[in-house]
């Protein structure tokens, strides 16, 4: 009986150890979504499976890259501007500036910013927009070596802009009844303290001018592009895309088109709620509006390249641009 006895406390010892592991390793997967998570959701798409020239985004990636800080009023910004202008401009779009002013959260003086405006096929009265911005904040706030360095913005800044670059070699050839618009936002985040400066200053002026002076189009729906380049992509559903009764069918329908291309960096499920430029075209201007954001940067458990001199071009991937870019063009032509 002491034996017995015995026996089973040392069994029943060693099971609860086994439980309190395997209840750790649970936890950590279900919390943190770890690297061996992360490896699961990877598709086996391989660049060339895709109808989607990533390559060549990832190209304009660099090249607005090498520009260097494309900061609201600057001249990085004049001259992204005058790239994107010229790019547009060959590949059929109508391209315009809807410039406005604010005051300069350092200096105090005016300054004069413009959203870049791409219109295809114009006379279609029933319309999609599709946008990113393409600021770049001032410095890496979140750099534990240099805060105040050089910001690149490569992920966060230039790679929404680079799918809409090569994506608009499709539109000329777009078919249905609606149009397209492709906005490209300018002070999304000129912020020198996050404790006193504005974000989102393009996309409010845009849904204001949109909500005041109606124009005779509509809009249907808003997609936003922001951070999509990451080369460990992981595409959560924002929360406030899921959470939004009039929004929540878009971001279903984006992420059901994404499943049917076997692409499996869209993960069905919310995880990040992501103050961005579509609070401003959903709350102001009425658009149901989708933002389709990799917040994990490079992934979950790891430190982040978010606004650090980290988010550099080598940390994208074409392969990633070419997969949003597909999912995106794909559910463009679903749209109904």
């Amino acid at each position: 009986m002491a034996n017995m006895n015995r026996q089973s406390v040392v069994i029943g010892l060693c099971l609860v150890a086994a439980i309190a592991v395997i209840g750790g390793v649970i936890a950590y997967n279900g919390g943190n979504d770890n690297e061996a998570q992360a490896q699961r959701v990877k598709s086996r798409l391989k660049l060339a499976d895709i109808p989607f020239d990533g390559a060549q985004s990832m190209k304009f990636l660099e090249n607005i890259c090498a520009i260097g800080g494309r900061v609201s009023g600057t001249p990085g910004m004049a001259k992204q501007q005058e790239l994107l202008k010229r790019h547009f401009t060959e590949l059929g779009g109508k391209v315009s500036l809807q410039s406005f002013r604010v005051r300069h959260p350092e200096t105090g003086f005016p300054v004069t910013l413009a959203n870049m405006i791409v219109e295809w096929h114009p006379e279609r009265q029933e319309r999609i927009l599709l946008c990113a911005h393409y600021d770049t904040r001032p410095f890496p706030d979140r750099d534990r070596q240099n805060p105040r360095g050089i910001f690149i913005g490569a992920n966060d800044g230039a790679s929404g802009v680079a799918v809409l670059a090569v994506l608009g070699q499709q539109m000329a050839d777009l078919r249905g009844k609606y149009g397209v618009d492709f906005v490209l936002f300018d002070g999304e985040e000129l912020v020198y303290d996050s404790n006193r400066d504005e974000y989102f200053l393009g996309s409010r002026y845009f849904a204001t001018e949109y909500k005041n002076n109606p124009p005779r189009h509509r809009y249907k729906y808003a997609v936003l592009l922001d951070m999509v380049g990451d080369a460990e992509l992981h595409l959560y559903q924002e929360k406030h895309s899921v959470r939004w009764r009039d929004t929540r069918p878009l971001t279903f329908s984006i992420w059901r088109k994404a499943k049917e291309l076997g692409v499996r960096e869209f993960i069905p499920r919310s995880r990040h709620e992501v103050r961005d430029d579509h609070l401003m075209l959903h709350d102001i201007a009425k658009i149901p509006t989708c933002d389709i954001i990799d917040f994990d940067y490079p992934r979950p458990g790891r430190l982040s390249y978010w606004h650090t001199q980290q988010d550099t071009p080598d940390k994208c991937s074409a392969l990633s641009l070419a997969k949003v870019g597909w999912v995106v063009s794909e559910w463009l032509k679903s749209v109904e």
